[in-house]
Protein backbone atom coordinates (compact mmCIF):
# COMPACT_ATOMS: atom_id res chain seq x y z
CA UNK A 1 0.00 0.00 0.00
CA UNK A 2 1.60 3.31 -0.90
CA UNK A 3 2.01 6.37 1.48
CA UNK A 4 1.72 9.85 0.90
CA UNK A 5 3.63 12.84 3.85
CA UNK A 6 2.02 15.43 4.90
CA UNK A 7 3.94 18.40 6.69
CA UNK A 8 2.62 21.00 8.73
CA UNK A 9 5.42 23.71 8.88
CA UNK A 10 6.20 27.17 9.71
CA UNK A 11 8.01 29.91 11.66
CA UNK A 12 4.84 31.58 13.83
CA UNK A 13 5.43 34.32 16.46
CA UNK A 14 3.81 33.90 19.78
CA UNK A 15 3.19 35.40 23.05
CA UNK A 16 2.73 32.95 25.94
CA UNK A 17 -0.39 32.80 28.32
CA UNK A 18 1.09 30.10 30.55
CA UNK A 19 2.82 26.64 30.87
CA UNK A 20 -0.73 25.18 31.71
CA UNK A 21 -2.77 26.98 29.25
CA UNK A 22 -1.58 25.58 25.86
CA UNK A 23 -3.36 28.05 22.39
CA UNK A 24 -3.69 27.82 18.87
CA UNK A 25 -0.65 28.64 17.27
CA UNK A 26 -1.63 29.18 13.66
CA UNK A 27 -4.82 27.94 11.91
CA UNK A 28 -2.37 26.26 9.45
CA UNK A 29 -1.51 23.55 11.79
CA UNK A 30 -4.43 22.12 12.00
CA UNK A 31 -5.27 19.31 10.12
CA UNK A 32 -8.07 16.68 9.64
CA UNK A 33 -7.47 13.21 7.97
CA UNK A 34 -9.53 12.47 4.96
CA UNK A 35 -12.24 10.03 4.69
CA UNK A 36 -10.67 6.53 3.63
CA UNK A 37 -7.46 7.09 5.32
CA UNK A 38 -5.02 6.92 8.58
CA UNK A 39 -2.59 9.17 9.34
CA UNK A 40 0.54 8.27 11.58
CA UNK A 41 2.57 10.70 13.32
CA UNK A 42 6.33 10.35 12.20
CA UNK A 43 8.32 13.32 13.61
CA UNK A 44 8.39 16.48 15.42
CA UNK A 45 11.28 19.12 14.73
CA UNK A 46 11.36 22.47 16.56
CA UNK A 47 12.93 25.35 17.53
CA UNK A 48 12.69 28.11 19.88
CA UNK A 49 13.99 31.78 19.79
CA UNK A 50 12.56 32.75 23.08
CA UNK A 51 14.57 32.74 26.63
CA UNK A 52 12.19 30.07 28.47
CA UNK A 53 10.79 26.81 27.92
CA UNK A 54 7.80 26.32 25.84
CA UNK A 55 6.31 23.33 24.91
CA UNK A 56 4.02 21.93 21.92
CA UNK A 57 1.18 19.76 21.98
CA UNK A 58 -0.34 17.44 19.66
CA UNK A 59 -4.07 17.15 20.04
CA UNK A 60 -6.18 14.37 18.49
CA UNK A 61 -9.97 15.41 18.52
CA UNK A 62 -9.33 18.20 21.23
CA UNK A 63 -7.19 15.49 23.35
CA UNK A 64 -3.33 15.89 24.19
CA UNK A 65 -1.54 13.08 22.19
CA UNK A 66 2.53 13.67 22.42
CA UNK A 67 3.99 17.15 24.50
CA UNK A 68 7.80 18.48 22.53
CA UNK A 69 9.45 20.53 25.60
CA UNK A 70 11.88 23.09 23.95
CA UNK A 71 14.07 24.58 26.07
CA UNK A 72 15.32 28.14 25.91
CA UNK A 73 16.81 29.60 22.45
CA UNK A 74 16.55 25.51 21.90
CA UNK A 75 15.61 22.90 19.35
CA UNK A 76 14.26 18.95 19.44
CA UNK A 77 14.19 16.95 16.82
CA UNK A 78 11.97 13.74 17.92
CA UNK A 79 11.54 10.62 15.75
CA UNK A 80 8.03 9.06 16.94
CA UNK A 81 8.74 5.41 17.48
CA UNK A 82 5.60 4.34 19.22
CA UNK A 83 3.52 5.32 15.87
CA UNK A 84 -0.27 4.81 16.61
CA UNK A 85 -2.97 5.71 13.71
CA UNK A 86 -4.98 8.53 13.89
CA UNK A 87 -8.89 7.16 12.14
CA UNK A 88 -10.12 9.01 8.98
CA UNK A 89 -11.90 12.45 10.24
CA UNK A 90 -10.15 13.30 13.37
CA UNK A 91 -8.59 16.20 13.57
CA UNK A 92 -4.99 17.05 14.42
CA UNK A 93 -3.53 20.34 15.81
CA UNK A 94 -0.53 21.60 17.00
CA UNK A 95 -0.89 23.80 20.48
CA UNK A 96 1.82 26.15 22.09
CA UNK A 97 2.16 26.76 25.70
CA UNK A 98 4.80 29.17 27.23
CA UNK A 99 5.38 31.49 30.30
CA UNK A 100 2.61 34.32 31.09
CA UNK A 101 4.00 37.47 28.37
CA UNK A 102 6.59 35.33 27.08
CA UNK A 103 7.21 36.11 23.29
CA UNK A 104 9.53 34.37 20.48
CA UNK A 105 9.02 32.72 17.65
CA UNK A 106 8.89 28.74 17.26
CA UNK A 107 9.86 26.75 14.01
CA UNK A 108 7.88 23.71 13.22
CA UNK A 109 7.99 20.97 11.22
CA UNK A 110 5.60 18.31 11.98
CA UNK A 111 5.56 15.07 9.45
CA UNK A 112 3.37 12.42 9.31
CA UNK A 113 1.97 9.81 6.17
CA UNK A 114 -1.31 9.14 5.34
CA UNK A 115 -2.13 5.49 4.54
Amino acid sequence: MASTPHFLQGVFAFTGSGLAKPAPIDPGLSYVVPSGLTAQPLYFRGGNSSGELISVTLMRDGSPMRIFPMGARGAVNVPLRVVQDVDPDSTLELLLAAPEGCMGEVVIDFGMVLI
